[in-house]
């Protein structure tokens, strides 16, 4: 199969990411944006982790954060429900 250059990119960004990156993205389509000790509870993820996993997808434009007082929001962005959606189809 031949795939766009973006898609041949989400798949190598794939490759490399923890695994606990995808039950964080999966946990913010769940459930919507929500703040850093929610998403902990809800991917199964340690904190000490989800602060590493967090910032690798915000870097790659996956996840935005947002700060509301003292909690930072974390949500999905457009490009990140895309890499979900080929990373499901990839199998």
């Amino acid at each position: 199969m031949v795939g766009t250059p973006l898609a041949d990119y989400f798949r190598k960004v794939n490759d490399r990411l923890p695994e606990e990156a995808e039950r964080v993205l999966l946990a913010l389509v769940d459930q919507g944006s929500m703040n850093k000790e929610e998403l902990s509870l809800t991917a199964k993820v340690k904190r000490a982790v989800l602060d590493h996993v967090v910032m690798q997808l915000y870097a790659l434009g996956l996840v935005e954060v947002s700060t509301e007082g003292k909690s930072k929001i974390c949500s999905l962005t457009r490009l990140g429900d895309e890499f979900l959606n080929l990373i499901k189809e990839a199998g």
